[in-house]
């Protein structure tokens, strides 16, 4: 029987475990992907006793199949195309550039609703473990180590519950080390390994930021009576 996840809370707990020898150490940061890594990214945040915090990046879907990325954008200017899908549907760099700018955007919408004004995380020197909820092609996540990589952390993790096998390949070029739970053939889709993948919203992410951000400004609340 292949592996299937219960939900993204699950994943996270088994994340985290993975995760272990990262544990309490004072350099490292989770940076989680909205939305969907967001609640995976929490539940490794408290698994290994680190700050956790986002990556914004927007999957650029093709034109008429906008589930199927030809690249990704991410914080910092940073485009990573899918350059054998662009030929394979001889997408102008117009069309490119069009649905870069309608998504860059939502992506800092979403900086704004999400961050509010939280001061944004140190990159420089620290080591960085990104999260998702799972991969497909990978483009999102190799436009978020491609940015990262800008500002000089000291080493960046990639870290999924699944991907397929050949995703995971092209990122271990790209980062420092990639943990991934399962790497199920075939592979068709993120959702297929979740018994409930139903869509985080907005309102979740920004549930789960406030409770992270809480525990780290105050890591021994007092217990309520």
């Amino acid at each position: 029987m292949k592996l299937r996840f219960e939900d993204r809370i699950q994943a996270g707990r088994l994340l985290g475990q993975a995760l272990h020898k990262y544990a309490k150490r004072p350099d490292v940061t989770i940076l989680a992907l909205p939305r969907g890594g967001v609640p995976v990214g929490f539940e490794v945040a408290q698994a290994i006793n680190a700050p956790l915090d986002i990556m914004l990046v927007r999957k650029l879907g093709t034109p008429g199949n906008e589930e199927l990325a030809m690249g990704a954008i991410a914080s910092g200017g940073v485009c990573v195309l899918n350059s054998d899908l662009v030929a394979a549907f001889n997408i102008s760099q117009e069309l490119i550039e069009a649905v870069a700018r309608e998504e860059q955007q939502e992506l800092e919408r979403r900086e704004r609703a999400y961050r509010g004004d939280h001061p944004a995380p140190a990159i420089e020197d620290r080591c960085l473990i990104l999260v998702d909820d799972g991969l497909a092609t990978g483009a999102s996540m190799r436009a978020a180590v491609a940015a990262l990589k800008q500002r000089k952390p000291a080493s960046i993790v990639v870290a999924i519950p699944v991907a397929p096998p050949d995703t995971v390949e092209i990122l271990k070029e790209q980062a420092d080390e990639v943990v991934c739970l399962a790497t199920p053939e075939p592979f068709l889709a993120v959702g297929r390994w979740y018994e409930d993948f139903s869509q985080t919203s907005d309102e979740d992410v920004k549930a789960f930021l406030a409770r992270a951000w809480a525990m780290e400004s105050d890591p021994n609340p007092m217990e309520q009576p």
